[in-house]
């Protein structure tokens, strides 16, 4: 079961209120959104997996009726595209929320390789429509493109030793399942029994960024979200990794001396021990809150 992250701070700094519009530009499973709803909110929401969709479609399918919520089959990078073909015109939603992470959901049952239990291909794609997956990124790029792709969107300090001993691997024959690339990083890396996270982690969360695109996503989507919000309403990012809050915090800053929004605090916020204890998928995030001027 997905658990959002950073709720109740999301909900408190959205500043509902209620019969306005609000943005959820990655709706996972929706629980940021029901929240928002439940808060009197109405919500649109925008997700890449069409697996999410059509869950969304069911789970809120009242909502949908009433004309209080309404989903797209979309990356969030493509606000202007879909809001305007549409027929919505700016400035229209009194907040918007994006949260930058995976859901449980995706990891666990997608059967697409976010995850490391088991084999599955060699996938990683949040978007079936999209064209290269994982699988073509370690059989096709040269050996120090990997070194860079590891290191530089997971900090992998084992990158160069990675990537070579993947390089080795594949001129036997290509790689394919998620076991498989497990097995190579285990190799390299090693398991202590007293470790938490999975060796593996880094490796993969490089890849699906790297499959996905997600830090050009992430600027294309700042570029546009601005102009969608009302005056005093809220934008709030949850970002996961330090390239990503990075270009988060380097955005607000700059729009806050362009006079465009003011930083509701110039630190991100942090979950709760109690919630890095009851989920340790939160235990990265960052959540930045801005309100446009």
């Amino acid at each position: 079961m997905h658990i959002p992250v950073l709720l109740n701070e999301v909900i408190d700094n959205l500043k509902i209120t209620p019969g306005k519009w609000y943005l959820d530009g990655t709706f996972g499973r929706g629980g940021h959104t029901k929240k928002i709803l439940g808060a009197g909110g109405r919500v649109v929401a925008f997700d890449m997996d069409p697996e999410a969709v059509e869950a969304a479609k069911k789970s809120l399918s009242k909502q949908i009726e009433t004309g209080n919520f309404i989903i797209f089959h979309a990356n969030f990078n493509q606000i202007d595209e879909v809001l305007q073909q549409a027929s919505y015109e700016p400035p229209f939603f009194a907040g918007a929320l994006f949260d930058l992470g995976t859901s449980s959901n995706q990891i666990e049952d997608s059967q697409r390789g976010f995850s490391f239990q088991g084999s599955e291909p060699l996938d990683m794609r949040m978007d079936p429509r999209l064209g290269v997956t994982a699988a073509d990124l370690v059989n096709a790029l040269p050996e120090r493109h990997l070194k860079n792709l590891f290191w530089e969107y997971a900090q992998e300090t084992q990158a160069s030793r990675i990537a070579s001993e993947i390089v080795r691997q594949r001129e036997k024959q290509p790689l394919t399942t998620t076991d498989e690339l497990v097995a190579i990083v285990t190799k390299v890396k090693g398991r202590r029994p007293d470790r938490h996270i999975h060796p593996a982690t880094k490796v993969f969360q490089a890849l699906r960024i790297a499959v996905n695109t997600e830090m050009d996503n992430l600027e294309n989507m700042l570029k546009q979200v601005l102009e969608w919000i009302t005056p005093d309403g809220r934008l709030l990012v949850i970002s996961f990794h330090e390239g990503e809050d990075r270009i988060v915090k380097q955005t607000f800053k700059e729009w806050e001396r362009q006079g465009k929004v003011s930083q509701i605090q110039n630190k991100p916020i942090m979950p709760s021990e109690e919630e890095r204890q009851e989920n340790h998928r939160s235990r990265s995030a960052k959540l930045r809150v801005c309100q446009k001027q």
